[in-house]
């Protein structure tokens, strides 16, 4: 077995960060403390066993930046709603030429995440080649 472990994000704000991925329906599994009890980190859990890792970093720095991650949910429409409802931007939901359904929208700290509901045609369950129009 391989899965997805964790994905760890830095932030200068780890309210507003909490705050948006609870909008997603993560919840804090544990927290990291300086020392001195000062917050300055947490996981936040998916599932039993699946976290984003958000740490305090008060400067920007350019390496490690993560391109994109996509998150499933079994009701887009509901959790458009949910982060509309908080303020965050998110974009109408479309269906992929993957035949899954997306919506796409950015964490506080700019991270690009796409939001897929998966279809029983989506190539994420039935495999196969999806032809796409990308030049690396």
């Amino acid at each position: 077995m391989i899965k997805l472990a964790r994905i760890c994000t830095e932030t200068q704000a780890l309210e507003k960060s909490e705050a948006f991925y609870q909008m997603l329906g993560l919840r804090r599994r544990f927290q990291f403390r300086h020392k001195e009890g000062v917050l300055v980190g947490f996981y936040l859990a998916f599932d039993d066993e699946t976290f984003i890792e958000v740490i305090l970093n008060r400067t920007a720095r350019a390496e490690g930046i993560i391109k994109h991650f996509a998150i499933e949910t079994d009701n887009l429409d509901k959790l458009c709603s949910s982060l509309l409802d908080g303020g965050v931007d998110v974009s109408e939901k479309e269906l992929a030429i993957d035949f899954t359904w997306i919506a796409k929208c950015r964490d506080p700290n700019g991270i690009f995440i796409e939001l897929m509901e998966y279809t029983p045609e989506s190539m994420q369950r039935a495999g196969g080649t999806c032809e796409v129009d990308y030049t690396p």
